[in-house]
């Protein structure tokens, strides 16, 4: 007989499938909903099935154009998510999610120099102790990789 705990635990992992009802990649308001939620339950290729062509009809949906990134990242398209991130910074700079996804992005392709900025400013900008750490662990693997690791104590 299992324990109630491990069954209300195996209870909680069970998650519905999303539910894609066809031509809501032909609405920017609908395709943002479905394809939020399915990268939620990290499903990116069927959430960038409804991204794509919704941007073909709103290019400039900055909403849509987020989950793209955010989709990228969950693949490990970690080129395309700094384009998309990139593109998101300069329009909104003080968007300090697109800032930190960046920051990651560019820390898992181990360019830390170039990641250390957003990930600072992320931190600064929300106070947020995920923001703040990844700030740290980027400056350590900075160091590390400089080898000044020494500097940091």
């Amino acid at each position: 007989m299992t324990d109630h705990s491990d069954w209300t635990e195996q209870v909680e992992q069970i998650s519905a499938p999303a539910i894609v009802f066809p031509g809501q990649e032909q609405d920017p308001t609908s395709a943002h909903r479905a394809s939020f939620d399915l990268l939620a339950r990290r499903a990116p290729v069927e959430a960038l099935a409804l991204i794509e062509p919704a941007l073909e009809l709103d290019a400039g949906n900055y909403g849509l154009r987020s989950l793209r990134a955010w989709a990228y990242l969950l693949r490990a398209q970690l080129q395309r998510a700094e384009e998309e991130l990139r593109g998101l910074v300069e329009e909104n700079p003080s968007d300090d999610w697109a800032r930190h996804a960046l920051a990651r992005s560019l820390e898992r392709q181990s360019r830390f120099g170039d990641a250390l900025p957003h990930a600072r400013l992320a931190a600064a900008m929300t106070g947020d102790p995920e923001h703040e750490l990844t700030a740290l662990r980027i400056e350590r693997r900075l160091a590390e990789q400089r080898g000044t690791v020494d500097d940091l104590v």
